[in-house]
């Protein structure tokens, strides 16, 4: 039996439709939403990270475990909550493995708990995690994270670390911030786009490289799975030779973005919507280009498709769901 945390968000969806069509049993950890599984031959259980009497249940007669399910926020301010999901979660799911003899834990990690610097030079799983509390809270929270995934070795399980970076691809229930993003984007209600980019990757590629690294990973590994840097500006203008709707004209140095961003919250506030850019969205922005999956090619056979392709998939996805949401 597989385990999967978090099975109802993006990377979830995806995996666990991987991991059935290869014929592999698998039991969903949900919280609240469920829409990602809807129709499909898997058992849920509901449990809480936070609370470790509720995962015994979830955890028995469990082979395998893929831990994807963390608090994501773009805000300032949300350290208390992100601590107790991503950091004292993780660590309650480390105990619930070794309690119940889990052969092997996949551990999702997050590129943004990596530092960058210095930009001249390949960042790979060799940089250090980032520290200190001057480090935006999510970030902070998924170096915390990963040194538990790390310390899980030492206490004797078969751990394997995934580092994805920014993440996109269909079914994307809920969505996230890309969809988002990608769907105002495509409906021409983004007014200006942000000097800067991501290095944007597949969701199935990322998935794909998980299960791979779960069947021949050394014990302790890390894997970067990556794919491919763009700027905002040419996300945009694939876009819009996608959909034909014309991408916004005006790009605005991060700087003056920076300066907006307080007023652009609290205008999101208002809306009830979430801001466009945050501090640590334009952090990311400005962040390493040169994301080097290397490792994960030559161990896994790990090759990212085109990001354009993921575009088209993805908004696809968007277009044939619109009551799904």
């Amino acid at each position: 039996m597989i385990l999967i945390t978090g099975a109802s968000g993006l990377v979830g969806g995806n995996l666990v439709r991987a991991l059935l069509a290869q014929g592999r049993p698998v039991r969903a950890l949900v919280h609240h939403d469920r829409r990602a599984l809807e129709g499909l031959d898997v058992e849920t259980v509901s449990a809480d990270l936070t609370d470790p009497a509720s995962l015994g249940h979830a955890f028995r007669g469990v082979e395998v475990v893929y831990h994807l399910a963390s608090s994501i926020s773009i805000n300032m301010d949300d350290w208390d909550e992100l601590e107790r999901i991503n950091v004292t979660g993780t660590r309650n799911v480390i105990d619930a493995c070794l309690r119940s003899n889990v052969r092997r834990l996949i551990h999702f990690g997050s590129i943004h708990a990596y530092a960058h610097a210095p930009f001249d030079q390949p960042l790979d799983e060799d940089r250090r995690l980032l520290t200190g509390d001057h480090i935006p809270p999510y970030e902070r929270s998924k170096a915390a994270a990963e040194t538990e995934a790390r310390r899980s070795v030492d206490l004797g399980l078969d751990t394997v670390i995934i580092i994805p970076t920014a993440i996109a691809g269909p079914f994307d229930f809920r969505p996230s911030y890309f969809g988002q993003a990608l769907q105002l984007l495509a409906s021409g209600r983004i007014p200006a786009l942000v000097r800067g980019g991501y290095d944007w990757v597949d969701v199935r590629d990322v998935v794909d490289g998980a299960i791979k690294a779960e069947q021949v990973a050394v014990r302790g590994s890390r894997y970067i799975l990556s794919g491919h840097w763009h700027s905002v500006r040419e996300v945009a203008r694939m876009t819009a030779e996608i959909t034909g709707i014309p991408a916004p004209r005006l790009t605005v140095p991060i700087w003056l973005a920076q300066l907006a961003q307080p007023l652009m919250a609290r205008l999101a506030q208002i809306n009830g919507s979430q801001p466009i850019y945050t501090r640590p969205m334009l952090d990311a922005m400005n962040s390493n280009r040169h994301v080097s999956h290397a490792r994960a090619a030559r161990d896994l056979g790990y090759a990212p498709r085109p990001f354009r392709q993921t575009l088209a998939d993805t908004l696809a996805w968007f277009e044939d769901n619109k009551g799904n949401r």
